[in-house]
């Protein structure tokens, strides 16, 4: 099912339907301040799995992140955090950033691994954001890559309907998606150090 949603002004109706959607185990495919992202409730064990055969990876070997709908919400995920970990994210969120951070027990398992890490984002699309907010759990995140040579991420999304309607069971029409990911910040060793430079300048 393809779901067209304002970007700037979502209506409750077609956000309730994507809740009702995940809440009952489903996978959906949705916009974000960067890239077209496939995900589900971080809850539902089986829709996980799911992704990942979508995907073609093991769950366990997967480098899964997941979305928040603000600070305080990302907080109850991680360990503590250190001031200058904490002003940075506060700095740079809700913003184009994954930040790879220390996993706490509220985090299921099969998203942290053996490393006890897992990277976790603010994104700035109202879409993504208002749907975590009032589901009142965070969302995986996995992006959506293209075949093309030339461009490595899908932004048209009815073309993303188009390749995925029988795999996934909503697409999030949030208009054009951007084609640059986010930039990854790995804050959990003794220095903060960049992973991937992508769409967030710091």
């Amino acid at each position: 099912m393809l779901i067209r949603i304002h970007p700037d002004n979502p209506a409750d109706r077609q956000l309730n339907m994507v809740i009702e959607c995940l809440n009952d185990g489903g996978v959906i495919i949705f916009p974000t301040d960067t890239i077209y992202a496939m995900g589900c409730d971080i809850f539902k064990s089986k829709a996980i799995d799911r992704v990942a055969r979508i995907k073609g990876v093991k769950p366990e070997k997967a480098n899964f992140s997941f979305l928040c709908h603000d600070l305080s919400h990302l907080s109850d995920f991680t360990k503590p955090l250190n001031n200058d970990i904490f002003k940075l994210m506060k700095r740079t969120l809700p913003g184009p950033f994954t930040y790879i951070l220390e996993a706490n027990n509220n985090v299921p398992k099969i998203l942290h691994r053996k490393k006890r890490t897992v990277g976790i984002r603010v994104p700035d699309n109202k879409i993504i954001t208002e749907i975590i907010r009032q589901l009142g759990n965070p969302v995986m995140s996995t992006s959506i890559r293209d075949e093309d040579e030339i461009i490595e991420y899908s932004t048209d999304p009815e073309l993303i309907h188009e390749k995925f309607e029988n795999l996934v069971d909503i697409v999030i029409d949030g208009g054009y998606g951007d084609n640059e990911p986010s930039t990854i910040i790995d804050c959990t060793g003794e220095e903060i150090e960049l992973i991937r430079q992508g769409k967030g300048l710091l």
